[in-house]
């Protein structure tokens, strides 16, 4: 995928995670280093465009069947090449459309939370890095929709995935899929608590 490539395909999911995650202290603390506050959603939207194409380019991406109320964006195991790839992609495109404050909000959380949560999970792990559902679509069984088929895969091919939570109240939802918590820890720029959860690969998947 190139760098620059045209991710706007996908502003309608992106704008539904913008709705699902606006509170969440890991995106709340990136807009709130947007260079324009004027023009923050829109700089969130950049961020969840790029994340969505990456997904479909390096990861694994749901989409609903029946609307654009939501979506899931997954990582998982890459080479060397491709992650170095992946990597400066991400990075490029966070300074381009984000700026250097929301660059370096992102690097400083997220080489935090590799640091705590690495210990915890295994290279082989896929990772939910985002799921979002908008408000008015919730309780409805649709987020579950939008992670199953890859817990499906990921049975098939006998490995775990984990995520990480800021929001304690959604625990319950993710452990009826079949995560366990296996960690929390206190991300130091959001100053809040975020879980870890992990699922083993189920034998009957």
């Amino acid at each position: 995928m190139p760098c620059g490539a045209d991710s706007h395909t996908y502003r309608r999911y992106s704008e539904a995670l913008y709705d699902a995650l606006r509170e969440d202290p890991f995106y709340a603390t990136l807009e709130r280093r947007a260079p324009d506050p004027e023009t923050s959603r829109d700089t969130m939207l950049a961020y969840y465009d790029h994340s969505i194409l990456e997904a479909e380019t390096y990861g694994r991406l749901v989409l609903p069947q029946d609307g654009t109320f939501g979506a899931s964006v997954w990582s998982v195991p890459l080479d060397s090449a491709r992650a170095r790839q992946k990597s400066l992609c991400k990075h490029e495109a966070i300074g381009r459309e984000m700026g250097e404050a929301c660059l370096q909000a992102y690097e400083t959380m997220c080489d935090f939370m590799a640091d705590a949560t690495g210990p915890l999970v295994s290279e082989r792990d896929w990772y939910l890095s985002i799921v979002g559902l908008r408000p008015k679509f919730q309780g409805q069984g649709r987020g579950a929709d939008l992670i199953r088929p890859v817990l499906e895969d990921a049975d098939r091919a006998s490995v775990a995935t984990y995520l990480e939570t800021f929001t304690p109240a959604n625990m319950s939802f993710y452990a009826r899929l079949g995560y366990e918590a296996s960690g929390c820890f206190r991300e130091p720029l959001t100053d809040r608590d975020y879980w870890v959860m992990r699922r083993q690969p189920r034998a009957d998947g």
